[in-house]
């Protein structure tokens, strides 16, 4: 069994929630999200707001608050062999009511179809607000080139 060790990230003005499924091996070993360097969360995110790719954690975390976004996981604890969301079994998940009394979100995105399915069994309930499903940013998701991933999300933004 793993546990999610990274904590989430909002503030007051955090109005949109974007939620993965679970962090990949990499992001649990360098304690923040999206850390492995092919997956393309960080390069979307900074093409949407045109800002400069963030280098560390505390660009990252300015990027977010700069543009009202809350991070977090689905997933507080599974079963799970190496980072793949295919792997992933016996999921329990996040308390997300701390992010949602704390913020202002309005909006919540799904990143990639997990993510997703398991925002509609455990959490949507409980928050009331139906999830946008965005594609992965993942590099297993291959049939999206960066330059669709940016269109898509910007979309939703």
């Amino acid at each position: 069994m793993e546990f999610h060790n990274i904590p989430p990230v909002y503030d007051s003005k955090s109005e949109i929630l974007i939620l993965g499924s679970f962090p990949s091996v990499k992001s649990r070993e360098g304690g923040f999200f999206y850390h492995h360097p092919q997956n393309r969360f960080w390069k979307v995110i900074s093409a949407i707001f045109k800002a400069d790719m963030p280098k560390n954690i505390e660009q990252k975390t300015q990027l977010l608050s700069a543009n009202r976004i809350a991070l977090w996981d689905v997933i507080a604890s599974c079963d799970i062999r190496g980072s793949s969301d295919s792997d992933i079994t016996n999921a329990t998940p996040n308390d997300i009511s701390k992010i949602m009394a704390y913020s202002n979100i309005n909006k919540i995105f799904t990143n990639g179809l997990l993510a997703h399915r398991l925002y509609q069994k455990h959490l949507n309930t409980k928050t009331g607000i139906d999830d946008i499903a965005l594609p992965s940013t993942s590099a297993a998701n291959a049939s999206y080139s960066l330059e669709r991933l940016v269109e898509k999300w910007r979309m939703s933004f």
